[in-house]
């Protein structure tokens, strides 16, 4: 399985409505693409403070292979969507963290 978490620092412009508008977007694509099996958006409530560098919204997504991901990614519709979230980030693609990470089974 591979989990795919995005960070975003919004920038002031970027309304919780717009952010909220984003995210669920982002989740409706689990119906109309194979192999997404959870969907994940929220803000930061750590108490670390300083810890999330400015990132204080994010989402998880997990796929059931690696092959899965790379036909998200390659989706038009998530393409589009992911061109508003730069767009929304703080100093643009500078605002997104991506890290994806391959979950073993029992791990």
């Amino acid at each position: 399985m591979i989990r795919h978490c995005v960070f975003i620092r919004f920038n002031e412009e970027a309304s919780v409505e717009h952010r909220q508008a984003l995210f669920s977007q982002l989740a409706a694509l689990q119906s109309r693409l194979n192999g997404i099996s959870a969907f994940h958006a929220g803000i930061n409530v750590s108490p670390e403070t300083g810890m999330d560098h400015g990132f204080a919204d994010g989402f998880m997504i997990d796929f059931d292979t690696a092959e899965d991901r790379d036909a998200y990614l390659a989706d038009e519709e998530h393409q589009a969507i992911g061109a508003q979230l730069v767009q929304s980030a703080e100093g643009g693609t500078a605002g997104i963290l991506v890290f994806d990470m391959d979950i073993a089974d029992g791990v």
